[in-house]
């Protein structure tokens, strides 16, 4: 904290040290409020739900072992509704208003750009904790100082699948693709980075056919139809909660799978177990599953989470669970809630993580994660849901990330 217009002698020996002491002591001693928006309502409310899911159970452990320097945690929730301006608004009255020192983004990317913006005029230090696009954290004019990425990141994913995939496409000789993928930043950035590191390692790819879906479009019909018609011999799509499930099971009526092969890597536990009929053998990715890592920490996390909501955990709340775990470290590191101190603090740190390859996951100087668990496998309808996982190459993907920024002019 700083002192103003209170000269050293006053604060050692005069009367404002007298006054100073107990007001300190108020200030160590309450509540530690933490913002939190997401999206709590509609078709992919299993973003907001489930991102509160693992914030509550690292806050619990943290409130119960005596809080954060010695204050107990309260997150204030509020609802973006999917809505990047009402995200931007609730994000800047966390602050402002509600009186919260620390920022949990678990917003999809559309807000989290939003987001980013409140967090570049306030200072305040915020954990973005489930955007994936790339740039949010990539390109050096839209990085924020105080502003940190603990989702996987596009790009990152893009190479791991784009490599796995290429080898399915040689194994099964498959040229022809058609991508469906969410109509907003993830989904456009993302798709042209998966076909940008596809093509190099399978240079003779063709994309026959693209649709873009509207983010919660119930009614997914005209789309299907569009993709059958194409006749691709496989489908990437980048659809996520309940908007590939609806995918899934509407496609089902129209024997979609049985007309080509299907990748996706957005299948979190809560798709794959409410979807009627899960099709068997769509290569996916493990966003979060209990077997992969293969350890005994990612298992009894995975089983404390079910045991706790007696439902699975998703993708989300892993990355939020770590968002936590990065915060409380950075502010013990910083004794401050300060957002600069808290951001020096997360530079090039490093946490034990059950969802890291090595135990372990950094975050980089560029304010985004690294060493998460990165798998792909393939669908089958019964527990573990996708089998015969294969990790992703880190250094692969650290090479070609560079390559990629490069490109990008981002370095």
């Amino acid at each position: 904290m700083r002192t103003r217009g209170i000269g050293r002698r006053s604060i050692l020996g005069g009367t404002a040290g007298l006054l100073a002491a107990p007001w300190v002591a108020r200030a160590q001693a309450k509540t530690l409020r933490i913002g939190m928006q997401s999206i709590f309502s509609g078709p992919i409310a299993l973003v907001g739900t489930s991102s509160r899911a693992g914030v509550q159970m690292e806050v619990e452990r943290i409130n119960s072992a005596g809080g954060l320097l010695g204050r107990q945690i309260e997150i204030v929730y509020r609802d973006s509704k999917g809505q990047p301006q009402e995200a931007a608004r609730v994000a800047r009255e966390l602050v402002n208003s509600a009186g919260c020192e620390l920022l949990l983004d678990a917003e999809a990317s559309s807000g989290a750009f939003a987001v980013q913006e409140v967090v570049r005029d306030l200072g305040v230090a915020c954990i973005h904790c489930n955007s994936e696009t790339s740039s949010l954290t990539a390109d050096p004019k839209i990085r924020v100082p105080t502003a940190f990425r603990v989702a996987r990141q596009g790009v990152h994913d893009a190479i791991a699948g784009s490599a796995y995939l290429a080898e399915f496409a040689n194994a099964n000789k498959i040229t022809k693709w058609a991508t469906c993928s969410p109509d907003y930043a993830y989904g456009r950035d993302t798709t042209a980075q998966y076909l940008q590191f596809f093509k190099k390692f399978k240079s003779d790819i063709e994309v026959v056919t693209e649709a873009w879906p509207k983010l919660g479009q119930p009614d997914l019909t005209e789309v299907i139809t569009k993709l059958i018609q194409a006749k691709p011999q496989a489908l990437f799509t980048l659809l996520y909660a309940g908007d590939l499930s609806a995918f899934v099971n509407q496609g089902n009526v129209y024997a979609l799978f049985s007309q080509m092969k299907v990748a996706c890597p957005n299948f979190d536990y809560p798709v794959l177990t409410t979807i009627k009929n899960l099709p068997a053998g769509i290569q996916a990715a493990t966003r979060y599953i209990e077997t992969f890592p293969d350890t005994a920490a990612n298992k009894a996390w995975g089983e404390s989470y079910r045991k706790k909501y007696n439902e699975f955990p998703t993708n989300w709340s892993w990355e939020n669970s770590l968002a936590v775990q990065f915060m409380e470290a950075a502010v013990k590191k910083a004794n401050s809630t300060d957002g600069k101190a808290v951001a020096a603090a997360l530079v090039g740190m490093k946490v034990n993580s059950p969802f890291g390859v090595d135990g372990t996951i950094t975050m980089r100087d560029d304010h985004t994660t690294i060493g998460y668990a990165i798998g792909w496998g393939q669908t089958v309808p019964q527990p573990p849901y996708i089998t015969s996982v294969k990790p992703a190459d880190w250094g692969k993907i650290l090479e070609l990330e560079t390559e990629w920024k490069k490109q990008q002019h981002y370095i």
